[in-house]
């Protein structure tokens, strides 16, 4: 009997798992941050022997072989994988058994990457479930285009045989556990559910339901631009990464908050944006600590830059280093209690927050976009979210392309929105730092037309 218990990462989207049988345990494309995967054994009385890697990673730092050094398990990883250290190498239809009472068997399932694998796991004469990392997702599979448009038609072909073998040699009732797919930029298509089988996907992923073509079509025409920060991901990857380093930041003071912004540097504040919007440090940044956090900031700050977070509290800190190594962000200076100590008593910044409702009004009073008073009305979306539909006469700059288009942003009074505000505060934070007055339309996107705001492109 083995008993698979998940290990959530909502802030990327994705799950790790751990196997065992109340003995031995498996572990399966485990996060940088391994003291959780220790602790979870710990607490179940069971000891790690095998890791498992489905993949090279795109959107993470794994914490695979760190864990494996750690409790001296063995470290699966495809043989074909050009790795810079030592690991155990599996290959299609290979079988490893975990302590006396698991197996598991190792399926070629290329599409997410072409070295991708699936791990059957078997114990006793049940099958217990499948590891399906990248390729098979609840109602959904793994992007194809990660690794560059030259190879992007090759693996969307090869997703979609992969999810066939699946499907074909797996029992209906087989359990199905994928790596990503909970909001991760590396699912194709918007992934649904909490839980499923072979069973379910076959009557409700569109990999399995359509024919090869018409899956092609509708997944790669879902497909937008992925974090900047990908690129860095499997790099690490290969070459073998350590484990996080969690020890303290270096403490900032107020007048290293002053020297750090004086210089350019990203300051960055944690609180919740309606904090943020009530008194700020002039400089700083708001990108509030929730499931979006590691994704965006990521994603928006040029690579190695340095970055000094401002938390309400130690463990505010605490929490965003450990989402930050994930994601390979090591060094942090940091500054905790409030804006009006981190400001050393000078004038406070504030940020007008505001709905879809007074935009709409404004845009009637003045109705020329950037002339004459008329607002100018920034959509910091994505390209996808752009083309569904937007606001008629507004700039269009992804969020993570801000930094370096601002600009680009005619002059005048800024409005500022994304679906639900949290870019929206994002992008204003960021261009109050450059001098911009700027309003955050602290608002669902959803409510727009019915607030009055005109829209096109829907």
């Amino acid at each position: 009997m083995a008993e698979i218990l998940r290990i959530e990462t909502p802030s990327l989207g994705d799950r790790s798992y751990l196997a065992h049988d109340g003995n031995v345990a498996l572990v399966v494309d485990p996060q940088r941050d391994i003291d959780r995967v220790i602790g979870l054994a710990d607490q179940h009385g069971v000891r790690i022997t095998h890791v498992a890697e489905t993949h090279i990673h795109n959107d993470y730092v794994s914490g695979g072989l760190a864990l494996a050094r750690a409790t001296g398990a063995e470290y699966l990883v495809n043989a074909a994988d050009p790795v810079r250290f030592d690991r155990t190498p599996v290959s299609d239809g290979d079988t490893v058994d975990v302590g006396a009472h698991m197996r598991i068997r190792v399926l070629a399932t290329p599409g997410h990457t072409f070295t991708h694998l699936a791990y059957v796991l078997a114990a006793g004469d049940a099958v217990a479930g499948v590891f399906t990392g990248g390729s098979l997702l609840y109602g959904a599979t793994g992007r194809p285009d990660l690794l560059g448009p030259e190879h992007t038609p090759a693996l969307a072909r090869a997703q979609y045989a992969s999810a066939h073998r699946l499907a074909g040699e797996l029992p209906d009732p087989v359990p199905v556990f994928p790596t990503h797919g909970f909001g991760s930029f590396c699912a194709a298509g918007e992934a649904s559910g909490e839980e499923s089988t072979i069973g379910r996907e076959k009557r409700v992923n569109p990999v399995l339901t359509l024919g090869q073509q018409a899956y092609l079509d509708s997944m790669l025409a879902a497909l937008d631009t992925w974090p900047a920060y990908y690129a860095h991901m499997s790099p690490a990857n290969l070459s073998g990464p350590d484990g996080p380093g969690l020890a303290e930041p270096e403490r900032a003071d107020t007048a290293d908050l002053r020297r750090r912004i004086g210089a350019g540097e990203w300051v960055v504040d944690l609180r919740d944006r309606i904090a943020f919007a009530a008194g700020f440090l002039p400089g700083a940044v708001s990108f509030p600590l929730d499931t979006t956090f590691t994704t965006y900031l990521g994603w928006t700050i040029p690579w190695g830059a340095p970055i000094t977070v401002l938390g309400e509290t130690p463990e505010q800190v605490a929490q965003a280093q450990r989402e930050l190594v994930r994601i390979g962000i090591d060094r942090l200076a940091a500054a905790t209690g409030g804006p009006q100590e981190w400001a050393g008593g000078a004038p406070l910044a504030t940020l007008r927050l505001v709905k879809f409702g007074d935009l709409a009004a404004r845009m009637a009073a003045r109705p020329s976009s950037g002339r004459n008073g008329g607002p100018v009305v920034l959509d910091v979306r994505l390209p996808l979210e752009w083309r569904a539909s937007h606001i008629e006469g507004a700039y269009h700059i992804p969020l993570h392309e801000l930094p370096q288009r601002t600009g680009e942003i005619p002059a005048g009074e800024l409005w500022v929105h994304c679906q639900s505000g949290y870019r929206a505060t994002v992008a204003a934070s960021l261009l109050a730092a450059r001098g911009r007055d700027a309003v955050s339309v602290d608002d669902d996107f959803g409510n727009a037309a019915a607030s009055g705001v005109p829209l096109t492109g829907h």
